[in-house]
């Protein structure tokens, strides 16, 4: 009889103690929510003692966090819904939305609405989300861009295409963007830089192969709010006048510019115009003599950087 009670006894206080100690979960979740600058000021230290070994029970099919099995887990991948165009998701399918072929956030980064694809050895300009405003694809094996590449785009604000192997750009292929702003085509092999909207504020076509017939005439004139225009390295014979009252920047270094005007920049016909903003003008490995027209300078802010012989 006194060791059945003792047993008894035993066994009342075995249960408390299993009663008493938190679930697993529960100490899971404290940790979840622990901050980790304690940990770093040595205010809390984990022990191997507190580890707990033991696993949950098993739950109850009738309870509302049953496991699933292999065949609903399948059913619920199925059932997620690709991201749709436009917001940021990183590595997904962007949708039915997007233009036909591979979906470019499986290629690319997807940021906002910012696209980047530099250095992914693309052969073409991938299909886009319609909400990209920012397009980057530097540095890959891109030989072209079609009239199709950046059609119905319209909230597309800068295209940078640096370090390509471009040599054509169709005709219109970027015309008819209403929002872009800049485009960037540095060190590729362009032989003619096609119309671009008048919404331009920077254009960057230097080291590519303009030459003497690559910009059409007037190519400038009515970009009222462009800033920067450079256009090194290209064997260009000549300064692309008119150029807007708003350009900043003219970078025409190591070309083949070998005279100027006296109304290159400058408006004979009223001596009291100044242009103020143009305020960086690089000729310099030209074979152009500055000193020769010094009537061409007098409406500037700065003398034109280049040979003074």
């Amino acid at each position: 009889m006194m060791v059945m009670l003792a047993k008894l006894v035993v066994g009342l206080l075995v249960l408390n103690v299993s009663s008493a100690s938190p679930p697993r979960y529960v100490r899971q979740a404290e940790l979840d929510t622990y901050d980790g600058n304690n940990y770093e000021n040595g205010d809390y230290e984990v022990t191997v003692d507190e580890i707990e070994t033991d696993t949950l029970d098993p739950l109850d099919e009738n309870e509302t966090g049953h496991t699933a099995s292999l065949e609903e887990e399948e059913e619920e991948a199925v059932a997620i819904k690709p991201i749709p165009p436009g917001s940021g998701g990183s590595g997904v399918s962007m949708g039915p939305d997007t233009q036909k072929g591979m979906p470019t956030c499986l290629l690319c980064i997807c940021l906002g609405s910012s696209v980047y694809c530099d250095d992914v050895k693309l052969e073409s300009v991938p299909p886009l989300p319609k909400e990209t405003t920012h397009f980057y694809a530097r540095y890959n094996k891109i030989t072209k861009i079609n009239k199709s590449d950046f059609a119905q785009m319209n909230k597309l604000k800068r295209i940078d295409l640096t370090s390509n192997d471009i040599s054509r750009i169709d005709d219109n292929a970027l015309f008819g963007l209403p929002a872009l702003e800049e485009l960037i085509i540095r060190v590729n092999r362009v032989t003619f830089l096609p119309a671009l909207p008048p919404t331009m504020t920077l254009i960057d076509a230097s080291h590519n192969r303009l030459g003497s017939s690559g910009i059409q005439k007037e190519a400038f004139k009515d970009m009222a709010g462009l800033l920067y225009l450079y256009l090194t390295d290209n064997n260009i014979d000549y300064i692309p006048v008119p150029l807007p009252d708003s350009l900043r920047s003219l970078h025409l270094q190591n070309n083949n510019v070998q005279m100027m005007h006296e109304d290159t920049f400058c408006n004979l016909k009223d001596f009291n115009y100044i242009r103020n903003a143009l305020e960086d003008i690089r000729l310099d490995g030209n074979p152009i003599n500055l000193s020769k027209t010094p009537q061409a300078y007098v409406c500037l802010p700065r003398i034109p950087i280049g040979a003074l012989f």
